[in-house]
């Protein structure tokens, strides 16, 4: 096949172009050129702003758009306006934050999702995210209607992660000593972006469309399933100690980044079980969870001590955690 696209540079978008080029297709990429300026060998890069640069790729074809970036419907209606008539199939990123947090467990792609009330709105923020993502998906179903391919992603990990939402647990375990940890019951989501990436090009090529909610594990999981998991890839001897609710909010840990992937009990409940069955129908599959602990282990290993680490607990905190816990 011959795919655009839009991004590819980074983590999933990296990870979508390394499995496109093993599987043999032609692979084009359009993107600003910022974040990974290098050629990416076997892939041809078009630099180009979506804004404004779109004129670049008139006269193409491709089979199939796959939009990793897709922000703001004003934008997603640009890219889609000039690619309606060079593409049979558009895929777009979606997110699973299209729906409320509170709501129940196990929802399909059915749920209600949240809604723009404002449509000048162009700021991505933690409110806005959502419903933003929303709207772009409703521009591509309007453009593509018969070959909209939507992908409402969970939690992506794995190596390349700029996060450190899940690599701060592969970390931690692999540092040992005395942790703490999330209550055990606490359920969990996440989907190695490989494995992500080879379902969206399972039904790119396919011409699936429609709505999928795509992330991970095949069956529920809890903190007190993942960590032992990590525990025993890595050889450690880490040791969890998981505390309550009560207690981290009493010390002021802040939800999902403070504690990375915490969530309270309610929160977790209906937003860390969502139903994955129509993908999963359709070929998700995942790899052992072992693999992507390893995997992020070995590439954290590589990273200098000054990146940036939107989630993290520092280990004098959490030093001061496990003191409180009477440890």
């Amino acid at each position: 096949m011959k795919l655009l696209i839009i991004g590819g540079t980074i983590f999933l978008g990296r990870a979508l172009v390394d499995a496109a080029l093993e599987r043999g297709h032609e692979v084009t990429l359009f993107n600003r050129g910022r974040s990974s300026p290098g050629a990416i060998p076997g892939a041809e890069t078009v630099i180009g702003d979506r804004d404004t640069d779109l004129d670049r790729l008139r006269g193409r074809r491709w089979d199939a758009v796959i939009d990793t970036c897709g922000y703001l419907p004003r934008q997603v209606a640009l890219s889609t306006a000039a690619l309606r008539q060079s593409a049979d199939h558009y895929c777009f990123i979606s997110t699973i934050s299209v729906y409320p947090v509170a709501g129940p467990p196990n929802r399909d792609e059915s749920s209600s999702v949240l809604a723009l009330e404002d449509d000048s709105i162009e700021a991505v923020t933690e409110e806005s995210y959502g419903p933003l993502k929303v709207r772009c998906e409703q521009v591509v179903q309007d453009a593509f209607p018969h070959a909209a391919f939507i992908i409402r992603s969970g939690l992506i990990v794995g190596p390349r992660d700029p996060t450190n939402r899940f690599t701060y647990w592969v970390t931690r375990a692999a540092r040992g000593g005395d942790a703490i940890a999330p209550p055990a019951r606490q359920p969990v989501q996440f989907i190695d972006a490989r494995d992500l990436a080879a379902f969206i090009l399972l039904g790119t090529e396919a011409r699936l469309a429609g709505v999928y909610n795509v992330t991970g594990p095949a069956e529920r999981m809890s903190f007190g399933q993942l960590l032992p998991i990590a525990r025993e890839a890595l050889g450690s001897g880490v040791r969890f100690h998981h505390v309550s609710d009560d207690f981290l909010r009493r010390q002021g840990v802040a939800e999902f980044m403070g504690l990375p992937l915490w969530l309270n009990r309610d929160a977790a409940e209906s937003f860390m079980t969502f139903n994955i069955e129509k993908a999963r129908a359709a070929g998700l599959s995942f790899r052992p969870l072992a693999q992507t602990i390893n995997d992020t282990c070995e590439w954290a290993r590589t990273l200098t001590d000054d990146v940036s680490k939107p989630a993290d607990l520092a280990p004098e905190r959490e030093r001061a955690l496990l003191e409180a816990w009477n440890l």
